[in-house]
């Protein structure tokens, strides 16, 4: 069971503004209402996807989404943008991993606000846990999701560190503490299993 105390005080130690909601019901309303009037750009994120957030932020906010058909540029070029993580550990470290690179790099330069926004299944202990998880859990889900032709998604059990091209963790960020290229970074945890 994840030490959600230890968590936030690590968070809050590297910078990052911190909530966490029960449900997924509960952090959608949050943010639909925290984000307002302004122009959001969103990453890949089966978890956003999960939250139903694009169709409620399109109601009163500016979104750019490529699973939607807006481009991957367009997203970076907002004043609030949503991913998530693919690990995020009880000592304060976030992992993301990127084939196309547009999440990790719109997650730390350019928006006044950036959301990290993960469910209770991604939070993981400490550093070397978040750091497994994130590369032979999460990528490999997400290769057979996307029905790509590499080791990890033909089995979905690790990484393989292949070199395929059609290989989707070709980056991976960790992130130390909030970046100084960001006004602010906020991580929402939901007490429920979503995303990969």
């Amino acid at each position: 069971m994840a030490d959600l105390t230890r968590l936030q005080q690590n968070l809050k130690a590297r910078g990052f503004l911190y909530r966490y909601f029960p449900t997924a019901q509960e952090a959608a309303a949050y943010l639909n209402s925290a984000i307002d009037g302004v122009s959001v750009g969103i990453g890949g994120s089966q978890t956003v996807k999960e939250l139903g957030l694009y169709p409620m932020l399109c109601s009163h906010n500016q979104v750019v989404w490529h699973w939607e058909g807006g481009a991957l540029t367009d997203a970076m070029r907002t004043d609030i943008y949503l991913t998530s993580a693919n690990a995020i550990a009880e000592t304060g470290e976030l992992i993301n991993i990127d084939g196309n690179s547009n999440r990790v790099a719109s997650s730390v330069f350019g928006h006044k606000k950036v959301y990290f926004i993960a469910g209770i299944n991604k939070v993981t202990p400490d550093f070397d846990a978040a750091l497994y998880r994130a590369r032979n859990v999460a990528a490999p889900k997400r290769a057979q999701s996307l029905g790509r032709e590499t080791p990890c998604a033909a089995r979905a059990d690790r990484c393989y560190d292949c070199k395929s091209p059609q290989r989707v963790c070709k980056s991976l960020m960790v992130y130390w503490g909030k970046s100084g290229g960001l006004e602010e970074a906020e991580v929402v945890v939901i007490g429920q299993p979503l995303g990969m």
